[in-house]
């Protein structure tokens, strides 16, 4: 009985583990795509067997941030930049071992974004009425393949465990969606519009192809509480795309002509408690690190980034019946930085430092299915035990 407790509690924390990993809060542009989010091929799979996942995100930036300060006159003075963010990772994983297995997985995502300085601008002068337009991104991410090994034979240890994965992100998602862009005219002030790109943080991708290197761990401390750590970071060799940032390259520094093709990291840590086995349900409380750095691990940081980091409380809720996994998590943000890039350092003043809007907190919503390989009986370890059944044993 033992045994079968630790199992489905291991099974339990991994489903959490692969179910929310996924963009950063807000214009510090994470991209959406198959990263650990849905990194089905990650959870304690038996030889043959199948993990189907679906992963919903939703969070509304609007706080700007230049360093760790708020803008609070933005909001205020009505001036800052909204984005709402709906995004489905569908994700699709095989267990080719107990230890070994290969996933792949894709985001649709749908953006919305509004703003006045993009516009006519922020100012009384420019846009005395203050209008406000707005400009979307719909359609697929970029995909994500990846493979994943526990270092551990999981048959034999259920308590304690880690994985190593290693993934490769194509540039599925359009990194040049246009828009319309609504502007004055000069000679009778009259509305136009203005085709170009959207802005970098609600571009389906980002035109790079990326190499990630994850790590996920488990520590049973008993039949109910376990501990949990995984992460990734990921590296895009590329410099920038062919993106323009402003839609010209008139009068723009060619530092930040081009979209820059950033790397990006999340880690997460924290805890996973049984508070009713017998129907399936735990909980989780842990911290949250997301972001984009400055400067790339591999080639040149060069082009327009909004590099920073968001530190969250994530709270959530799992509930697990059979081989289904249902699973709700809300990270809260506690500190967010908008850190200077490779634009901003040029500046021999040292004062130039850009701003990103970040979101409050983002909604998480998870479903998984495992299916096919060995039933329980036929294998030394139980396919997905769930709650319920480890607690009749």
């Amino acid at each position: 009985m033992k045994k079968q407790r630790l199992v489905s509690l291991a099974s339990g924390v991994f489903f959490l583990l692969t179910a929310q990993m996924a963009v950063s809060q807000g214009c510090v542009a994470i991209r959406q795509m198959g990263n650990c989010s849905s990194n089905a091929g990650s959870s304690l799979l038996t030889k043959g067997q199948w993990q189907a996942a679906a992963n919903y995100r939703y969070f509304r930036s609007y706080k700007h941030f230049r360093g760790d300060v708020e803008q609070v006159e933005r909001v205020e003075e009505n001036t800052e930049v909204i984005n709402l963010v709906n995004a489905l990772d569908f994700g699709l994983a095989y267990s080719l071992s107990n230890r070994l297995s290969v996933s792949a997985t894709l985001p649709v995502i749908f953006y919305d974004r509004t703003s006045l300085y993009e516009h006519y601008g922020n100012s009384p002068s420019a846009n005395p009425e203050h209008k406000r337009f707005g400009t979307e991104a719909k359609g697929i991410g970029d995909l994500r393949l990846a493979g994943s090994y526990w270092l551990f034979n999981p048959e034999k240890h259920h308590k304690h465990n880690i994985a190593l994965g290693i993934g490769l992100k194509l540039p599925t998602g359009n990194e040049n969606v246009q828009g319309n862009f609504h502007k004055r005219k000069a000679t009778d002030g009259t509305d136009s519009i203005v085709v170009r790109a959207v802005d970098q943080s609600i571009q389906l991708g980002d035109g790079g192809v990326g190499i990630s290197l994850e790590v996920q761990a488990f520590s049973s401390l008993g039949d109910k509480l376990a501990l949990y750590l995984n992460g990734f970071y990921m590296s895009n060799p590329r410099n920038t795309n062919k993106t323009l940032n402003r839609g010209t390259l008139v009068g723009v520094d060619p530092l930040i002509a081009y979209h820059s093709v950033a790397d990006q990291y999340v880690a997460r840590l924290g805890a996973s408690y049984a508070v009713w086995p017998a129907k399936g349900f735990s909980i989780n409380l842990g911290g949250r690190l997301e972001g984009i750095p400055s400067s790339d691990l591999i080639g040149k940081s060069e082009g327009f980034r909004r590099p920073g980091y968001i530190v969250s409380a994530e709270p959530g809720l799992v509930y697990q019946h059979n081989n289904i996994v249902l699973s709700a998590n809300v990270p809260l943000a506690l500190y967010r930085n908008r850190v200077k890039s490779t634009y901003d350092l040029a500046d021999p003043t040292g004062q130039r430092h850009g701003d990103a809007a970040f979101a409050d907190y983002s909604l998480n919503f998870g479903l998984a299915w495992r299916f096919g390989g060995k039933h329980a009986a036929q294998s030394n370890m139980p396919a997905v035990p769930t709650w319920k059944e480890a607690d009749k044993n």
